[in-house]
């Protein structure tokens, strides 16, 4: 009887986990179904980088070229300038957010006023939220010829600067602005590890006469040194990435030389002068670095902080 009874219980508790594990897959199929139509179908159009594509005749009549639009994008002198351009900005947002992100974390982290500190979180984490459409004009007010900025060099006796239309200022300015939007969101991972640090070891140091700024190098950063090199890691495969949803919002003709970056470009060729199969063949070029880039950081990742990201 009291094997039947612990039996009859297993069962029952057997019977709920795999009502909870399909509870469970219930709720993911949304988001599998939302994965499925707008980002698995779609990649059927990749194979227009290897023909002729027509609008008439479709992607099943259009004629294969094989690798033409390839060897065609690496010959154009423009490519690797573009190339370049996208490093750069990409490069230069990865960097310097993070170093503002765990600048202002730790800092933040001093802060013992509890509402002033969530109003701190509050007014930095803001600019995130907000579409590059709307914050683009706030951009373009602050830095025009007629703008804040120019408006407040004139009064100090300083020559005033085309900001968004010089080539010069104009990678600058992508990267401090985007900079300026994200590194309060982006310092939530690193204040979440400062908060794990254990408090005896600051209290070590102060009993050993340290500094703020001794405590802060010897125990604040290498305990959030780790979560430092997963998440630049993790952005090593987003290099190619050096926002479009910005640089669309605010770029122009004047500034293509170092202000155009793959994705616009592929916009222009492909929306603009319909060349679908060359900017087809761009767009699978940027995605194909992508995916070798987060291979080879996913095993970096495992090497230099025991934890992989797939």
């Amino acid at each position: 009887m009291k094997f039947l009874h612990k039996h009859s219980q297993e069962t029952t508790v057997s019977g709920r986990m795999q009502s909870q594990e399909s509870m469970f897959n219930l709720m993911m199929l949304p988001g599998m179904l939302f994965l499925l139509i707008f980002s698995y179908i779609p990649m059927v159009g990749i194979v227009m980088a290897f023909q002729d594509f027509s609008a008439g005749k479709g992607i099943f009549g259009s004629p294969f070229v094989g690798l033409k639009h390839f060897k065609y994008m690496f010959s154009l002198p423009d490519i690797w300038k573009i190339i370049r351009n996208t490093l750069t900005i990409a490069i230069g947002k990865m960097l310097i957010t993070t170093l503002m992100a765990v600048i202002f974390a730790i800092l933040l982290n001093e802060i013992r006023v509890r509402f002033l500190k969530r109003t701190v979180q509050t007014v930095v984490y803001l600019p995130h939220f907000l579409s590059w459409v709307i914050l683009a004009s706030i951009v373009v007010n602050l830095f025009s010829l007629d703008g804040s900025v120019n408006q407040a060099l004139g009064k100090l006796g300083f020559e005033q600067c085309n900001f968004l239309g010089n080539n010069t200022t104009f990678q600058p300015l992508l990267i401090l602005t985007d900079v300026w939007k994200e590194f309060g969101y982006a310092s939530i991972v690193y204040l979440a590890a400062i908060t794990s640090i254990d408090p005896g070891l600051y209290e070590a140091a102060s009993i050993d006469g340290a500094s703020w700024w001794q405590r802060t190098w010897h125990v604040t950063l290498p305990g959030m040194l780790t979560v430092i090199l997963l998440m630049s890691v993790m952005n090593i495969a987003n290099v190619l990435n050096a926002g479009f949803d910005q640089v669309y919002n605010l770029y122009n003709p004047m500034v293509y030389e170092t202000g155009d970056i793959i994705d616009t470009y592929v916009y222009r060729m492909g929306l603009l002068n319909h060349q679908y199969s060359f900017s087809t063949a761009v767009g699978l070029f940027k995605s194909v670095v992508g995916m070798v880039l987060m291979i080879g950081v996913n095993e970096a990742s495992k090497k230099f902080t025991d934890a992989r990201i797939f």
